[in-house]
């Protein structure tokens, strides 16, 4: 039943004021109820209800859209030129220069501005703002708090199929930015459709990449140049060499040809401390170390064998993973193998067998990491396997302090460039350890999980403060760690040179032992030995044992007789046995001697 009442007003009395009055009640309609309905209903007696006391209160939830910034640069040009004047034309500047010269009112507007640039020169020379008054003081311990970390940033991989961050590198003005290289190591595994594309982070826009790279193939390497920062080096899958220039945009500027590049995958490259700034050295598992030099990347400048044998075959190389440049040490450089050698070389040399110097054995596995300690260039730190290593140079057998074997296998380790005593390794469990041998040499002073799946690289900010971790699906996690970590400690770098000579003193004089003792087994080897084994004759220590133990005894027993057949005869005769005793054994005493002095 549908109940209908229409309200008809008229136009007129819209928006007028209404007026109530009351009125008795008015009955619309009346429905009786229906019997047949009532008997469909079930009577529930008694009935349970319950009531809350308190207000009913509704929940919202509302997602905002993140604020996403963007960065643009500005190109500033030269102005202040008239319009008939080009900048670019240095004849036509020098032509308008020499105009303006001339002019009065320009001597006159420099006499003015001279005598305000001698003031300020005197008042630079009178006092020096940027003068270090405690420059020769010792760097006092700040503070003795626990070690830690915590994570500032996550700078995940924007493409849909996830790709290992295999290499980063820090901006070398400021570290504002941050570079990641993201490839597939996994060969012929790498799925279809994966992007090739590497990129620049700023570290305060974690959402969007600043700068995309657009290689030909994925990279394995990323590093800035310290000289100009616009220019970065690349190691690419393919083996080639490509070079970027970030004015001129995303694309590669400089790339070098396929049959003059590696045959593998470029797993090191360096810049080289030059005056140009533009030379480099790359490393690949084909056994090749090359230089290169970005303004012509067509081919190689120098080509480096990695074959200990000095034979300068490419089927005996060993595979390069990891290298090592110190700006301090120009002459020298160091290759991390795939077979767990170290070979340190020298770049002066003529030829390729001459630039092996010496190698260092001592790991079971690839070379991940390779770095000379930045306070004592001498000592350097490898990782590979199960365990990190320190080495001196000055010990090629072995290594002069190393770590427990982990349970998780090692994959990148770096030292602190502000703590000669501190150094940082990554796992394939996603644990970042920080080791302070200082403070303790068995376990590291802090361990901290970063991700649940596999760290493979490892980046450490100039300052210490910073640490930057890649992880196997493209996850970049930035962490900050205690002051205490990258602030130099009272006495920190004498503790460490005693510690790094006391290890390696240590280790010379196991070498010489060693040395001995491997002479000696070879000498028994050769039979030197078998005439002084057919003289001696053969001893059989149980019976010796047993026949002594038997003359002991005897002694004994003949004692105790002696004193019971003594204490049975009487005082008179047991004195004149005494004095016959005394008389014999000196008799006997006379006849050793007598027998002794021939011999």
């Amino acid at each position: 039943m549908e109940i209908v009442y229409v309200y008809v007003k008229k136009r007129s009395e819209f928006g007028k004021q209404c007026h109530f009055s009351d009125s008795k009640a008015e009955l619309n309609i009346d429905i009786p109820p229906n019997p047949q309905l009532a008997e469909q209903f079930m009577e529930r007696n008694p009935v349970d209800k319950g009531i809350q006391c308190s207000v009913s209160m509704s929940e919202h939830e509302a997602n905002t859209e993140r604020f996403e910034m963007e960065t643009r640069g500005v190109n500033h040009i030269e102005g202040g030129w008239p319009k008939d004047v080009n900048p670019l034309e240095l004849e036509q500047t020098i032509r308008f220069r020499k105009k303006v010269e001339k002019d009065e009112n320009y001597v006159n507007t420099i006499m003015q501005l001279g005598s305000i640039m001698e003031h300020c020169i005197k008042q630079n020379n009178a006092i020096d703002i940027y003068q270090e008054y405690f420059d020769d003081e010792e760097v006092v311990e700040v503070t003795e708090e626990a070690p830690s970390a915590k994570t500032i940033n996550v700078f995940r991989d924007p493409q849909e199929i996830k790709r290992s961050a295999t290499h980063l590198s820090w901006h070398p003005d400021g570290n504002r930015k941050l570079a990641v290289a993201y490839s597939c190591l996994n060969f012929q595994r790498a799925p279809e459709g994966m992007s090739h594309e590497s990129y620049i982070w700023d570290l305060e826009n974690p959402n969007k990449p600043e700068i995309v790279l657009k290689p030909s193939s994925p990279l394995v390497t990323l590093e800035y140049n310290p000289k100009d920062s616009h220019v970065l080096l690349g190691g690419c899958y393919n083996g080639q060499i490509a070079c970027w220039d970030t004015r001129k945009g995303s694309l590669v500027a400089e790339l070098s040809t396929v049959e003059f590049s590696h045959r593998d995958p470029v797993y090191g490259s360096i810049w080289l401390q030059s005056k140009t700034g533009t030379e480099c050295f790359s490393a690949s598992t084909d056994g090749q170390v090359m230089w290169w030099d970005i303004r012509k990347l067509s081919e190689p400048t120098e080509v480096v064998i990695m074959d200990i044998t000095r034979k300068e075959q490419l089927e005996n190389a060993l595979g390069a993973i990891s290298l090592e440049f110190e700006s301090t040490l120009p002459t020298k450089f160091m290759v991390g193998t795939e077979q767990g050698v170290v070979i340190s070389c020298n770049r002066k040399a003529k030829t390729s067998a001459e630039k092996i110097v010496c190698t260092f054995s001592g790991h079971h596995g690839p070379i991940y990491a390779l770095q000379r300690n930045p306070f004592y260039p001498k000592n350097f730190l490898t990782v590979g396997d199960w365990t990190a290593r320190i080495w001196s140079e000055d010990s090629r057998e072995s290594s002069i302090m190393w770590t427990k074997y982990h349970m998780a296998y090692l994959t990148d380790g770096a030292w602190s460039p502000v703590r000669p005593a501190v150094f940082f390794t990554t796992k394939m469990d996603g644990t970042l350890d920080i080791w302070d041998f200082v403070f303790k040499q068995c376990d590291p002073a802090l361990s901290l999980k970063v991700c649940d799946e596999a760290l493979f690289c490892l980046r450490v900010q100039d300052n210490g403060c910073f640490i930057a971790c890649g992880s196997q699906l493209g996850t970049t996690t930035l962490l900050e760690v205690s002051n205490g970590l990258y602030t130099l400690q009272r006495n920190e770098k004498n503790t460490a040179s005693s510690i790094f000579e006391r290890e390696t003193r240590r280790e010379k004089i196991l070498e010489v032992r060693h040395r001995e003792m491997r002479l000696k087994e070879k000498s028994k080897a050769e039979g030197k030995d078998d005439e002084l084994r057919e003289e001696v004759p053969s001893i059989n220590l149980e019976e010796l044992v047993s026949k002594a133990e038997e003359e002991f005894f005897n002694i004994i027993f003949t004692e105790l007789k002696k004193k019971e057949t003594a204490a049975m005869k009487p005082p008179k005769q047991r004195k004149m046995e005494g004095d016959e005793e005394v008389e014999e054994q000196d008799e006997e005493e006379k006849e050793g001697a007598s027998e002794e002095t021939p011999a």
